[in-house]
């Protein structure tokens, strides 16, 4: 049977494995495997004991099976993704009346895993119409640049500030 957890990186995640852990002291089983080891490289550290502790019970018990086979000193490392992209996406307004705060924080709005909103500027386009011009970073095995214009940033409730969105520069990191 093949199990599937996502957003570990999020509570709801976190939730999710947690309650599925509950009786139980691994993954696929009652011993440490493969799939013990996946999960845990997706969790991104020991979950708090007083929110999630059956998963919090499951990565200490993986953390001290591991630890004798890597009796190394680690300097620490933070992971980004396979490979990741970062980019200019301008968001267009339907008109000159369209709020551009609102604007801005519906597409900041929009949290997918491997989406990280950064910098943005209003930029004019003419007749006092602005342009929002966001920086973007994309994890890309997680998210699909075309995907998130097509189906999340031009539709609704979204689409009642942005007409229109493309991406202006992309760069791979």
């Amino acid at each position: 049977m093949t199990v599937t957890f996502s957003d570990l990186h999020k509570e709801s995640g976190l939730k999710a494995l947690n309650d599925f852990l509950s009786g139980k002291s691994s993954i696929s089983g009652d011993q440490l495997t493969k799939d013990d080891i996946k999960v845990y490289a997706a969790v991104l550290g020991e979950p708090s004991a007083d929110l999630y502790p059956n998963a919090s019970k499951w990565y200490g018990a993986i953390s001290a099976k591991l630890a004798p086979s890597f009796p190394g000193k680690a300097v620490g490392v933070r992971i980004g993704g396979a490979a990741a992209a970062e980019s200019a996406a301008p968001a267009e307004p339907w008109d000159d009346e369209t709020d551009m705060k609102k604007l801005e924080e519906a597409v900041r709005s929009v949290e997918l895993p491997g989406l990280f909103w950064e910098a943005s500027k209003l930029v004019a386009v003419g007749y006092g119409i602005k342009k929002l011009q966001i920086m973007l970073t994309i994890v890309d095995d997680l998210v699909s640049v075309d995907t998130m214009i097509e189906e999340i940033l031009t539709v609704e409730p979204i689409n009642e500030y942005v007409q229109s969105c493309d991406i202006a520069a992309f760069n791979k990191i």
